[in-house]
């Protein structure tokens, strides 16, 4: 799901409440973004709502980039609680990104 900052706080800060959410700042000219998103979404596909995606196109929401101090991209950050709880900066091998959410899903669940 795309947010913009109109949306934001509702889709991430508010639903990372329930579920972790995990925000991929990215811009559509950006190669390395075009390899990660398909890799976030396959992994977070495979865990049936456990955890959720949403993107932010930096270009469109910049002051969400600023926000949160994205200085590269694709830059992901992970939502619980209304807090980032953890991140990463670039496009990060399949292996990497799978060990990332399941982080994310044990510390929440602990």
């Amino acid at each position: 799901m795309d947010v913009s900052t109109e949306s934001f706080e509702f889709a991430v800060i508010e639903r990372s409440r329930e579920v972790p959410v995990i925000v991929d700042f990215w811009a559509p000219w950006c190669g390395p973004c075009h390899r990660l998103a398909p890799v976030l979404e396959q992994e977070i596909a495979r865990r049936n709502g456990a955890v959720e995606l949403v993107k932010v196109n930096v270009d469109d929401s910049p002051e969400l980039a600023s926000r949160f101090a994205v200085s590269g991209i694709p830059s992901v950050k992970a939502f619980s609680d209304g807090l980032v709880v953890d991140q990463f900066v670039g496009a990060i091998p399949p292996a990497a990104v799978s060990g990332f959410l399941d982080a994310i899903q044990n510390t929440v669940a602990a």
